[in-house]
């Protein structure tokens, strides 16, 4: 149910009634309250419908209002933000979630070099989880040559490189890891490599596919057959 959200003090306009509760719990720094509010929707409703219609909103809302008042809230975001963070890597055992097949290609989710926002690709690898779908997270900031080194060694079946500005996005560093190739002679492979985050502005960069939201890059990475029985590695790396 959809409501005009108000008594949190945050901007949170036409939002589910449990977003307003989680607003109202963080403005109290109720943490407790907060986590049972968003462990609850996630347990109930799913990692999709968490980040989009509960998380997404009232993070953006107190966003907002730390941005008109001043320095003020920041303490709020910093809290829901842990406990969001929480709730998406506590997924697995919130619901039942089926076992990726041992020897299906991972997906590799990280932040480009100096990308600390992690929570959008917290909620990919909490949602592609759920799936029964394999992932390695890497998490922020990731050094240019780690990045190359994980794909070297875990043979993923596609790379999902996150930028939240312009000043962390790096192309070239996309499109050498999309040409990195492993395993045997004759059966060498490589990554799909999905580029996300407003980070990447609305320039095109043809043969990286560009997922703007969390069900669109759900929907890319199963047409990759990634992280299931029929993603196998070629050899060893």
């Amino acid at each position: 149910m959809r409501v005009r959200a108000g008594g949190s003090g945050l901007p949170l306009g036409d939002v589910r009634r449990e977003a307003r509760g989680v607003a109202r719990a963080s403005v109290r720094l109720d943490s407790p309250t907060v986590q049972h509010l968003l462990n609850a929707f996630v347990r109930e409703h799913g990692v999709v419908a968490a980040w989009e219609d509960v998380m997404m909103p009232t993070l953006h809302a107190v966003g907002r209002k730390w941005q008109s008042s001043g320095d003020r809230y920041v303490e709020v975001e910093h809290l829901l933000s842990w406990h969001v963070s929480t709730a998406l890597r506590s997924a697995p055992l919130l619901r039942p979630c089926p076992e990726p097949p041992p020897e299906a290609a991972p997906v590799l989710l990280a932040c480009l070099p100096d990308e600390q926002h992690t929570l959008p690709l917290e909620a990919l690898d909490a949602a592609l989880r759920e799936r029964g779908t394999a992932t390695r997270m890497l998490g922020g900031a990731v050094p240019a040559e780690a990045l190359t080194a994980a794909v070297r060694r875990t043979g993923p079946g596609a790379v999902v490189l996150w930028s939240q500005t312009r000043s962390t996005a790096d192309s070239p560093l996309a499109r050498r890891l999309a040409d990195t190739r492993w395993g045997v002679r004759g059966a060498r492979r490589g990554p799909v490599v999905l580029v996300a985050g407003p980070g990447w502005g609305h320039r095109a960069l043809p043969g990286l596919p560009r997922p703007r939201e969390l069900a669109e890059a759900l929907t890319m990475l199963s047409r990759t057959g990634t992280g299931t029985a029929h993603a196998r590695r070629s050899g060893e790396h």
